[in-house]
This record gives structure tokens, sequence and C-alpha cells, in this order.
């Protein structure tokens, strides 16, 4: 089984390096589109029952990450549900937030326990 890095390297590769019309994950292909405006590749597909966004960065925008988009650097940055989850930058993964972040911003947002 593909693991999600995998998935995101694969759907990079294929937008950003391979120059692709499709991208296929496992047995399923998932097309790869340009945005009407900025003509940026962009990518939906599912992976482990989450459906993802990849997006082509800007690199008229003011980030760190369009700032490598224009100094010739291939970036793509992933999302799910409308916010931000991963980047790939030439190759190199990056997840925000961690895995388990829900179960640590759960526990930090609980009532101190009252002292006896």
């Amino acid at each position: 089984m593909m693991t999600l890095e995998e998935a995101l390297l694969t759907v990079w590769r294929a937008a950003l390096v391979d120059h692709d019309s499709e991208v296929e994950l496992g047995e399923k292909t998932f097309p790869v589109r340009t945005t009407q405006k900025k003509r940026l590749r962009q990518v939906d597909f599912v992976f482990d029952s989450q459906e993802l966004r990849g997006l082509e960065q800007n690199p008229d925008t003011d980030s760190r990450w369009a700032q490598l988009a224009r100094a010739g650097r291939r970036v793509m940055q992933f999302l799910s549900a409308g916010r931000y989850v991963a980047n790939v930058v030439d190759g190199k993964v990056t997840l925000y937030g961690g895995k388990g972040s829900g179960a640590d911003r759960s526990k930090s947002q609980r009532s101190p326990r009252k002292r006896k």
C-alpha cells in the first residue's frame, strides 16, 4: 500500500516534472488540469478516502514558497477541506502539523483538573 508521502510525490512528479495529463494512484486515474486565471497545474485526487488537491505554487505571491517557485524550484501545495496539509519542493515532502496533531490540540483545549 502506498503511503501519503508517496502519493504526494507521485502527484507532484506527474504534474510538475513529467508534465503528464493524468496521475495514476493505485487503480485510479486523476486528470491534471490548469487553473483558469493563472494557468497553474492542479490535481484533485483521493487518497485513503481523503479528498486532496495538489496545486502548483503561484510564483506571484509574497510567500517563501512563491519565492522558491520564482527561483525555478518546483513547488506544489496540497490542500484538504480547504486547508494546506503539505507541500513538495523539488521532491522533498513537508507535512504541516505533523501526525496526531489533532489529538495534541484536543489535549490543550481541555480544562485543567481541579486540585483536591
